[in-house]
């Protein structure tokens, strides 16, 4: 538009400056025409005046008088040749011929006394003045008709470029409402795009706040059923030896007097035995919660000893595969790595019913890779999301590690972490490597994760 605007005041101010030049110049030119005629018709009457005045004296001052408007009409000539128009050049040529000629015919008419101007002047009047003027007056006439159709020549251009104008000011508009048309519907198409993202990430956000409040139950839940495992345990196991124990040692104290040695001896062996199975179980126990080895010996052994453990309890074949620069990982990690592996173990054993699990540690690149691969039954990750994977992601998500699930029913199910690596992690300075908003990112192939 601003473009638009611009075009139209520069051809407006052309019009304008076409407009008034033609108009001068018709005025100008019809100016000069009028002063010739003029002129023509006053040196007539000059003449005239001058041929019939039988006093000298009245007789010079009209030919003095005819001098001036033969200057006069020389000067207005000059005048008009100075800004004739090509097409009028033809015409103006013939109109300085006729007035040259005129004058010249009127040159001996100035040496005649007054007997010569009383015989001759009516006839040189008639039969030379009268004629010339007459064509004079015609040519004059030829050429105000001409300077007219310049007039109307030059009028049709402006015209011209008036309805040029229009028809450029027209298309500029067109123009201008197609793009803004153009930018309408891009607009609208952005923000209905810009709204629907919106919606998406409000919905994915009240699914987060919905799925976040689920986990919140789900693991209220899981602690009061783990405090209930382990309050069973500590009951049913721990409670029950220390209570035959404490039957054993009444027992023994109250028949020391009577009984024999090899008695007594039979009671503490009990005792020892009762004490010992006490012992393995509180130990047992105590490394499912936290495993010492972990800290003393690291995450390697920590992982075979685990794999050790749940093949002894279970039918399954695991093997623990691991290609690591050095062991000296943070507290974090080895923690992640070995909670992540003790719940993948648990639900090959409980869910899958697997045979063969194979658990990969690899460093590649300062990134740190784990994978677990059983031949289970598999499950459809789209319908199934149990409290472990939530708790394996929860794990990954704060190292800012990447979470991969590989699953489909009858092919056995695949888990795989990645977490970043590089000297900082190496001091144990975790935070560091975490991603953009300390967040992991999650992805499901093939639509399975591990319930």
């Amino acid at each position: 538009m601003a473009l638009a605007g611009i075009d139209a005041l520069r051809v407006l101010g052309h019009f304008r400056r076409s407009d008034d030049q033609i108009r001068r110049r018709y005025l100008a030119e019809n100016h000069v025409l009028n002063d010739i005629r003029s002129d023509v018709y006053v040196s007539g009457t000059y003449v005239r005046d001058y041929l019939l005045e039988p006093e000298p004296q009245r007789a010079e001052i009209y030919r003095a008088n005819l001098e001036q408007v033969r200057k006069h009409m020389e000067a207005s000539l000059a005048s008009y040749g100075s800004q004739v128009a090509p097409a009028e050049f033809e015409h103006y040529t013939a109109l300085r011929t006729e007035l040259a000629g005129y004058w010249r015919i009127l040159a001996p008419i100035f040496h005649w006394d007054a007997v010569e101007r009383r015989h001759s002047g009516y006839s040189f009047l008639r039969d030379q003045v009268f004629p010339r003027r007459q064509n004079m007056l015609q040519l004059a006439g030829r050429i105000a008709e001409l300077n007219e159709q310049q007039l109307d020549a030059g009028n049709q251009q402006v015209v011209s470029l008036l309805v040029s104008f229009q028809t450029r000011l027209l298309l500029t508009l067109m123009a201008a409402l197609a793009l803004g048309l153009s930018l309408a519907l891009f607009t609208m198409r952005k923000i209905l795009s810009l709204e629907g993202q919106a919606r998406l990430q409000y919905r994915e956000v009240a699914e987060a706040r919905t799925e976040l409040k689920e986990l919140s139950a789900r693991l209220v839940q899981a602690q009061e059923e783990e405090r209930r495992s382990l309050s069973r345990e500590l009951h049913d196991e721990v409670g029950q030896a220390l209570s035959a124990v404490l039957i054993e040692l009444h027992n023994l104290s109250s028949g020391l007097a009577t009984r024999s040695e090899d008695q007594s001896r039979r009671h503490v062996e009990t005792i020892k035995g009762l004490v010992e199975g006490t012992v393995r179980i509180v130990r047992n126990m105590a490394l499912l919660l936290r495993p010492s080895m972990l800290d003393d010996l690291g995450l390697i052994p920590a992982l075979k000893w685990q794999a050790r453990e749940c093949s002894k309890s279970t039918s399954m074949d695991v093997t623990v595969v691991t290609e690591l620069d050095s062991d000296e990982l943070p507290d974090d990690y080895k923690t992640c790595i070995y909670r992540v592996v003790q719940e993948a173990l648990h639900n090959s054993a409980r869910h899958s019913h697997a045979t063969s699990v194979r658990i990969s540690v690899q460093e590649v690149q300062h990134r740190l890779l784990l994978s677990i691969r059983d031949n289970g039954q598999g499950f459809d990750v789209r319908h199934t999301k149990g409290l472990g994977l939530l708790g394996i992601q929860e794990r990954v998500t704060r190292l800012g590690g990447i979470f991969h699930v590989h699953s489909q029913p009858g092919l056995g199910t695949t888990l795989s972490m990645e977490l970043p690596v590089s000297k900082d992690v190496s001091q144990g300075n975790v935070k560091e490597n975490l991603g953009e908003n300390g967040s992991a990112r999650i992805r499901e192939t093939d639509s399975h994760p591990v319930g």
